[in-house]
């Protein structure tokens, strides 16, 4: 290629990034907190019945499995299986050609898995573990090792688990033990957190703060981005604080518990250091407020039979688990973020509808969590209220 031709196209995919960068550069517009605000407003599970959710036009819902106890997270591996753990049964289950078996039993309230070496990992509320994976058809052996022990207890126990590219590093996201540090700051240690660690369990050290509760983890496809959701603090307003779609940035700190969208002060706690509010970081991208963002899968390297058009190739699906601290649901659904060269090119979509049943009785069918993405192009979406995996395919 000519260099002035080369200098041309540079120029332009420049260009490109800039417009990108104007069309979504997100300003959002904050209420003032309202620290009397304390509404609780959860919902009431009905089941589906004859309903399902509801998808775009050409997209097709159907049941994967049910009859599960407590669905919560997904992991779709590399030889096809498809693990799901049933935290509050403390297990995990595989489905594999056409198979259901209990895989792991006797856990504490697992979340987060992969495959990583031959070793299939499993982040349980209170250490990481991981066991020899041996081939697909042998169930892993009953004792394994446990790699590092995690804080556990309060409010939020899901520990979910990543690992890079190169297989070197191992990501585990641990969410606060309270809302906004009440029980003292000390019993939040290591928490509200993003953890870095060595696969077996050395190197530990914090990657990312302040983030209340991370949960989804994902890689920015193309890029060695890591992005996470976040449930933000309650009972500051219907309309605050919105929860958010991140990129993480190493070292970065984003705000929890003194500050929140940046440099906006939470009126109940005092920052030690004032000078905190600076270093606050601004998150991504709102998903609104309340809806309790769990589930996230970037749609990428898909062209199996199911593959999805092209909008939503390298974009995020998000399970928002719904609401409970606002006067009206909001939440309960899997939003869409389409994402261009490794950045959020446009703000949330509504993609898989359908569970609130009446919002007027805060009656649901049920509440979506984990998503991930099939080598065949399909989404699963793991339903922990009614114990359904869903399957969403595209009919071309």
């Amino acid at each position: 290629m000519e260099p002035a031709l080369r200098l041309l196209l540079e120029f332009f995919s420049y260009m490109s990034l800039l417009v990108i960068g104007v069309l979504f550069s997100e300003t959002i517009n904050l209420p003032p907190p309202n620290p009397n605000h304390n509404v609780v407003n959860s919902s009431k599970v009905i089941g589906w019945n004859d309903h399902k959710p509801i998808a775009p036009e050409h997209f097709i819902v159907s049941k994967f499995a049910d009859g599960l106890r407590n669905s919560r997270w997904i992991y779709s591996a590399p030889d096809g299986s498809v693990f799901l753990a049933e935290s509050q049964a403390s297990r995990i289950t595989r489905f594999h050609k056409g198979k259901q078996e209990i895989f792991l039993s006797g856990l504490n309230l697992p979340f987060g898995m992969f495959i990583l070496d031959k070793w299939f990992y499993v982040a349980n509320s209170n250490a990481l573990w991981r066991y020899p994976y041996k081939n697909l058809l042998a169930k892993t052996e009953p004792n394994g090792q446990k790699i590092i022990d995690l804080p556990n207890g309060g409010n939020h126990w899901t520990r979910n688990i990543i690992a890079n590219v190169k297989g070197d590093k191992i990501y585990i996201a641990v969410g606060s033990s309270s809302n906004i540090g009440e029980y003292g700051i000390k019993r939040e240690d290591h928490r509200a957190n993003i953890l870095e660690i060595n696969p077996d369990g050395t190197g530990v050290r914090i990657y990312a703060s302040g983030l209340r509760n991370p949960v989804g983890l994902g890689w920015a496809p193309g890029t060695d981005t890591l992005w996470t959701v976040v449930n933000e603090r309650d009972n500051l307003g219907d309309d605050l604080v919105p929860d958010f779609l991140t990129e993480v940035k190493e070292n970065g700190f984003y705000g929890w518990p003194y500050f929140y969208w940046g440099p906006n002060a939470d009126p109940r706690i005092k920052a030690p250091q004032p000078e905190l509010a600076k270093k606050s970081l601004v998150p991504s991208v709102s998903l609104g407020t309340h809806v309790a963002p769990l589930g996230l899968a970037f749609y990428q390297n898909t062209k199996g039979s199911n593959a999805f058009p092209s909008k939503y190739q390298n974009g995020a699906f998000i399970g928002q688990h719904g609401s409970w601290n606002r006067s009206t649901l909001t939440g309960y659904k899997v939003a869409f973020v389409p994402f261009k060269n490794g950045k959020a090119s446009g703000p949330p979509e509504d993609f898989l509808t359908g569970f609130i049943a009446d919002s007027t009785k805060s009656e649901v069918y049920g509440r979506p969590v984990g998503v991930a993405v099939l080598s065949d192009g399909s989404l699963l979406v793991a339903d922990d209220a009614s114990n359904i995996l869903w399957k969403v395919t595209y009919k071309k």
